[in-house]
């Protein structure tokens, strides 16, 4: 039962689920994608990050000084549900489309697309 309490209260934020979204949609992205995408500094979006990470939400990698983050493979059970849950319901709201086109213009920007 704690883990699946572990687990709710990791979607209990809005910047968390934002966050989420955002890998669901692009796959892995850097910290810098997320801060600009949420427009929130790096102490917060790394926090962020670090709880969805402790949660068993993400996977990380070192490249050079950033850090990037992805959706767990492997991911089962509720976590698959719950994921379906969050993209299909949250990815339409409007924090979330402003959060997508600041990333692509972000990535355009950076002449990665």
């Amino acid at each position: 039962m704690k883990k699946t309490v572990k687990l709710f209260k990791s979607l209990s934020d809005e910047t968390r689920l934002r966050i989420l979204v955002l890998l669901l949609e692009h796959g892995e992205l850097c910290i810098c994608d997320l801060m600009t995408s949420l427009e929130q500094p790096q102490s917060t979006v790394s926090r962020h990050v670090a709880y969805l990470k402790n949660s068993g939400w993400l996977q990380d990698r070192r490249g050079g000084v950033w850090m990037y983050y992805s959706i767990r493979p492997g991911l089962s059970g509720l976590f698959i549900e719950l994921s379906a849950l969050v993209r299909s319901r949250c990815s339409e709201l409007p924090e979330c489309a402003a959060d997508r086109e600041r990333l692509l213009a972000y990535k355009r920007e950076k002449n990665c697309i």
